[in-house]
């Protein structure tokens, strides 16, 4: 049996972005179920953003384990709905998620609100080429179209990346027309709804269908790999058979240069 038909002996590295006020811990604590679904098949990579939120209360302290990715408004807070302003700390969070890829060796994006917003940035940009990151699939769980000024851009051409969609029919912070919106922006998405609000869902009904998207990414993987190691042997071998000849015809014009002295 080929490597490619036994997805047992490698796991798929998901890179996950956590939403707005959260951080890698909590983060890893909420997915914590849906995780177990998938320990065959990911291992999943966490980190926080660089940016601490601003406190909830005008006169309060800032809590420094509350994250922010950027902020879109201009007293440095960010709301999913909000239009027209700023993306102040996102080229920071950029470098420190492209740097976090690298380092770790993700196949794919995960994130939830904020987190699902940036997915998407990420994968557009990557469409483009402007960032070295190359994201194989993506899951987008509370997403939305970022309305900040600069990234009104990104959404012109659709991502071809496979996608899969996640959000509550019932979430009143990130509704479920924005999600919708920004699940348009990709080619083929596969879209899961619950009855819920702005969580991330992780109920037994939803298993298979999570467990058969991560297995269906697993196994593209491990086949792209195994057709990049044939190609990479067989050119190999081609460079190899090339500079035999080379050496034997290098061989065979000495000999003759020799007979002629």
């Amino acid at each position: 049996m080929s490597k490619a038909s036994s997805p047992g002996e490698e796991k798929l590295k998901v890179l996950a972005l956590h939403g707005y006020r959260q951080n890698a811990d909590a983060f890893k604590a909420k997915l914590g179920s849906f995780r177990k679904f998938l320990n065959k098949y990911v291992e999943f990579v966490f980190v926080s953003a660089p940016h601490t939120a601003a406190p909830l209360e005008a006169d309060g302290e800032p809590d420094p384990t509350q994250r922010s990715w950027w902020f879109n408004k201009e007293d440095r807070t960010f709301k999913g709905t909000n239009k027209g302003g700023p993306a102040y700390g996102f080229d920071e969070s950029l470098k420190l998620v492209e740097k976090t890829w690298q380092a770790e060796g993700c196949n794919g994006l995960l994130g939830f609100s904020q987190g699902a917003c940036f997915v998407g940035l990420l994968c557009d940009l990557s469409a483009r080429g402007l960032t070295t990151m190359k994201p194989q699939f993506a899951v987008l769980a509370s997403g939305f179209r970022s309305g900040s000024l600069v990234h009104l851009n990104y959404y012109e051409n659709k991502v071809q990346v496979p996608s899969l969609h996640i959000f509550g029919e019932t979430d009143e912070i990130i509704t479920k027309d924005m999600s919708e919106s920004l699940a348009e922006t990709f080619l083929d998405p596969e879209i899961v709804t619950h009855p819920g609000g702005h969580y991330f869902p992780a109920q037994a009904s939803l298993k298979e269908t999570y467990v058969e998207f991560f297995r269906d990414q697993l196994q593209q993987h491990l086949e792209a790999k195994e057709l990049q190691n044939a190609t990479e042997e067989n050119s190999f071998h081609i460079e190899e058979r090339t500079e035999e000849l080379e050496t034997l015809a290098h061989g065979q014009q000495g000999g003759s240069d020799s007979d002629s002295d």
